[in-house]
């Protein structure tokens, strides 16, 4: 008698990382609210936005309607189970070390840019759509975030950080086209965004700027 291996669900893998991702951009939002000095709508808001922005562009350009983030409660929850944990919970979030927060942000920003590469591309948008997808997936919350506390976007103007998103798609993409398994190449791109993104912190590099 054989006993046949559990089958992998691609579903599940996208919507654990969307999730994570989802707190760790929520927690970011909540702590630029503190520093803000935004009361608690104006923390929650930022959370929301920080964590489920980036996704809701995504699934709008590339016909997943309404945007899963809506659809599905569980990403509005955990959004603002991140902001209520921001805080009720501020003092030890501030006490937190920088490293730590740059960290937590490279792994949500690399949970996000895998996810929404491999959803366009479930959608039937081509590989290179799909990068930028991820790119935008990764980046969006965050921008959206900057905008609202009339602060230039950090994605524009220091480190990489939407080039390692993008290049983390692009990973999974080159993966998947020479077959590889899927949830095999997501961690693989996972792992690659992040390391880019936290040797660019560690040795400052940023992209070339106009002389």
């Amino acid at each position: 008698m054989t006993t046949k291996t559990p089958r992998y669900d691609p579903d599940t893998l996208l919507l654990s990382a969307d999730l994570l991702g989802t707190f760790v951009f929520a927690v970011e939002g909540g702590l630029a609210a503190v520093v803000g000095d935004l009361d608690l709508l104006g923390l929650m808001v930022l959370s929301f936005v920080t964590a489920l922005g980036g996704g809701i562009i995504r699934d709008v350009l590339i016909g997943a309607i309404p945007p899963n983030s809506i659809k599905n409660w569980r990403y509005g929850a955990v959004a603002l189970c991140g902001g209520g944990a921001v805080f009720f919970f501020s003092e030890f979030f501030h006490g937190v070390h920088p490293t730590v927060m740059t960290t937590l942000d490279a792994a949500g920003l690399s949970l996000f840019a895998v996810a929404g590469a491999v959803k366009a591309l479930d959608y039937g948008l081509s590989p290179f759509i799909a990068v930028l997808m991820g790119g935008v997936t990764g980046v969006g919350g965050g921008v959206i975030r900057d905008v609202l506390l009339a602060q230039v976007p950090t994605v524009l103007r220091a480190d990489v950080y939407a080039t390692a998103a993008m290049a983390g798609a692009a990973v999974v993409m080159v993966g998947l086209k020479l077959r590889y398994p899927r949830a095999l190449m997501m961690s693989v791109g996972a792992v690659a965004c992040f390391l880019l993104r936290m040797v660019s912190v560690w040795r400052h590099w940023n992209l070339p700027r106009v002389p």
